[in-house]
């Protein structure tokens, strides 16, 4: 500064050249420098500064507000009073998907059919002292024997399949219902443990329509028609009261034949699937607005519906069901990604895999068996975090 007033004041007064002037001359060449690398790199400086920041705040909007300690491998207690979000309740819609049926028809037939119930008519016990009943019908003119003064009655007992009876049917996709409730207890690194309880609820209907070729056994039932003269015609339907013609109720004989026959009509499993699961479950938060969830654990189910049949064997129409109910047993491993949509809600889409033991109902020589060994469930629905 000294420099410069000194070089300003003899240039105005004496207009004589400045004893200084060499190292005037150095300063005003570092100055002149200075501003050339101070316009020169500004631009430079600033674009640096700015995409510097750029990439810190990127990070920083993406990067979650996570609690714990992301270098320890220990396993921390949450409080009670943190301000993390620790427990949840979901519900949604779901779909299960690979779930078969199998069905056999083998055996026994007819196990349920009432007493005096036949294939082509009916006898019923009146209870009387003299073993007679009012109270029958045929379908057949065949059945009536004039000569001999009998009425026989048959019915189909059993079928033997001829190779395998067992067909499997794969069923569709069954729209269901899906909830759950979980807690997180501890944070290890960036994620959070805990357990969830779940409960599922699956509508399956598989229906088996193939034929099976095999030997019908038919049981034949004569009775007397004893002092009847005149036969009432087929289809006449008996009663237990009135002036009907009657005859013995209690056969005379029986005897079984057997012929080639066919199976044919359908065959339904109509359940409902009820799932219960509990397990360990781990959390993260991908993103601020993206979480990930992962669980897995043991499972318990119960299969309750009907076994359902509309059928020919042989010649003989049959149609019923037969009710029953299963527990089964198994497991699950489970991913979801959540999306943040607010504060107290998510919505969230998530697949399971939950294998379990097969599910059999039956009875009378039919049988359906439930394969849930491979099934799948994919979900979608809201979550509310509290």
């Amino acid at each position: 500064m000294q420099l410069l007033h000194c070089h300003i004041n003899r240039r105005r007064e004496c207009r004589q050249p400045c004893p200084h002037e060499p190292e005037l001359r150095s300063l005003r060449t570092w100055l002149s420098a200075l501003r050339f690398v101070r316009a020169r790199f500004r631009p430079w400086f600033a674009w640096c500064l700015a995409g510097c920041l750029a990439g810190g705040a990127l990070p920083a909007s993406a990067q979650p507000e996570v609690y714990g300690d992301p270098d320890s491998s220990a396993f921390i207690r949450i409080p009670r009073n943190a301000d993390d979000w620790t427990r949840h309740f979901h519900i949604g819609a779901m779909v299960g998907m690979n779930i078969s049926a199998s069905f056999n028809i083998a055996g026994a037939l007819n196990v349920n059919r009432p007493a005096g119930v036949y294939d082509d008519g009916y006898v019923h016990p009146s209870g009387n002292a003299f073993g007679t009943t009012t109270d029958w019908g045929y379908d057949n003119a065949s059945q009536y024997n004039a000569a001999t003064h009998t009425l026989t009655m048959t019915g189909a007992s059993s079928f033997s399949p001829i190779g395998s009876a067992n067909h499997e049917e794969s069923g569709s996709v069954f729209p269901g219902f899906d909830m759950a409730y979980g807690d997180n207890l501890w944070y290890w690194k960036h994620a959070r443990v805990g357990w969830e309880f779940g409960f599922g609820l699956l509508p399956i209907s598989i229906t088996d329509n193939q034929p099976i070729s095999g030997q019908v056994y038919q049981n034949t039932y004569t009775f007397s028609t004893g002092t009847i003269e005149s036969m009432p015609p087929p289809g006449y339907p008996g009663g237990s009261t009135g002036s009907a013609p009657a005859i013995y109720s209690t056969a005379i004989a029986t005897n079984q034949t057997s012929y080639p026959g066919t199976v044919t009509g359908s065959h339904t499993l109509d359940v409902m699937l009820y799932t219960f699961r509990l397990g360990p479950s781990f959390y993260w938060d991908l993103t601020r607005h993206v979480g990930m969830s992962l669980g897995a654990g043991p499972a318990v189910g119960i299969v309750s519906g009907d076994y359902k049949y509309n059928e020919i064997v042989g010649s003989t129409p049959s149609s019923g069901r037969i009710s029953g109910t299963e527990i089964v047993y198994g497991g699950y491993v489970n991913a979801t990604f959540l999306y943040h949509v607010q504060n107290n809600a998510d919505v969230f889409v998530g697949a399971q895999y939950m294998p379990m033991s097969d599910a059999t109902i039956g009875g009378g020589g039919r049988e359906g068996r439930l394969n849930l060994s491979g099934q799948l469930y994919f979900t979608i629905g809201v979550s509310w975090p509290f």
